[in-house]
């Protein structure tokens, strides 16, 4: 079975050489259009770094009623 496999991988390299698809631009422009793309998406996302800043921190107020409480209040919605 090995021998079959690696005498047709062979057969398939012997066949002939194909060619490569034409690139509509030379390959360095795609590494530069990808890095600038992943820049000014990174600083989209840096942009939102300081949305925890806006208000101040407050304390949440231990609801009995809410319908699924949260269980971390240590009985002072009780």
């Amino acid at each position: 079975m090995l021998q079959q496999i690696a005498t047709s991988v062979a057969a398939a390299g012997e066949a002939g050489h194909e060619e490569l698809a034409p690139l509509w631009a030379e390959p360095w422009v795609f590494g530069v259009s990808m890095f600038a793309i992943f820049l000014v998406l990174m600083f989209i996302t840096l942009s939102y770094t300081n949305l925890g800043n806006r208000h101040a921190a407050t304390e949440e107020h231990a609801d009995p009623h809410r319908q699924h409480p949260n269980k971390h209040d240590h009985g002072q919605g009780h």
